[in-house]
């Protein structure tokens, strides 16, 4: 086979892996604007539950009636897919760094694959989200795992390590105890809300759709933060596809010119002797 029929071979396997790649950079596309739709409206829902809360403990001061040492736990929010750089690599090296959290739950089938067998074991390993619709069901699971745990070591503090883009580096937000951001000394209102139960029973039912919301959100944010990486790895292999295309192309076309060179030396060589 001549040079210039392998290199078109070549060239012809490489238009498809473009468009392949090209194809994930579009779904990419396309997830990530949804994402920022389903990251909007969550956003709201949270920002809704801390105004709520923030005039609660204005007039109701929650304290924590343990005096002993509340062990730490962090949720890794890590990618479930590939083709998105060392977003998982940056979450275990940021665990590396931070030996407060002696253990971790993992979200993300790649990130636990990735976990070294020299770090703690984590107490518990999900499948992370593809797509937006399938982040309440990711939810759903963490939040029996949170339940079990509860169960299981009593109170403890909940930490959630994750990817944003509007931040730089990755994020570190305090999710249990909640509310621990939420100012208290400054009540919006003259009077106390009026409640139909017991503070501290309204208290508990408000942290737990206060974390159902914040989990929700930060598995958008996260897979938000997901793609946007994605969406960069993709457009830069799909242009060095195409920037090697070119430089194969004028390869071919060079080889192709020595070749009809070479046929036309041969056919007036036989000429001659004839």
């Amino acid at each position: 086979m001549s040079k210039s029929r392998r290199l078109r071979q070549h060239i012809g396997q490489m238009e498809e892996i473009r468009g392949i790649l090209n194809s994930m950079k579009n779904l990419a596309f396309t997830e990530t604007h949804k994402l920022l739709r389903f990251q909007a409206a969550q956003n709201k829902a949270v920002e809704s539950l801390e105004k709520a809360a923030g005039d609660f403990l204005a007039f109701y001061p929650y304290s924590l009636d343990t005096d002993a040492q509340a062990p730490p736990i962090a949720i890794l929010f890590g990618a479930e897919r590939g083709f998105c750089g060392d977003f998982n690599d940056s979450l275990i090296n940021e665990i590396a760094t931070k030996a407060y959290y002696p253990d971790v739950i993992i979200i993300g089938s790649r990130l636990a694959g990735r976990w070294p067998d020299a770090y703690p074991e984590p107490v518990a390993t999900l499948e992370g989200a593809n797509v937006a619709e399938e982040a309440p069901a990711i939810v759903s699971r963490l939040l029996d795992v949170i339940a079990a745990l509860q169960e299981q070591r009593g109170f403890f503090e909940l930490t959630a390590v994750y990817h944003d883009d509007t931040l730089s580096g990755l994020t570190h937000d305090s999710l249990l105890p909640p509310f621990q951001q939420t100012v208290q000394d400054r009540p919006a209102f003259t009077f106390p809300p009026v409640l139909n139960l017991d503070p501290a029973d309204f208290f508990a039912d408000m942290a737990g759709h206060y974390l159902f919301a914040v989990l929700h959100n930060l598995c958008y944010t996260s897979l938000l933060a997901e793609n946007h990486r994605r969406l960069r790895h993709l457009e830069g292999a799909v242009q060095h596809l195409d920037n090697e295309t070119v430089k194969l192309r004028r390869k071919s076309q060079i080889y192709r010119q020595e070749e009809i060179t070479e046929e036309i030396e041969v056919i007036l060589l036989n000429a001659e002797n004839l």
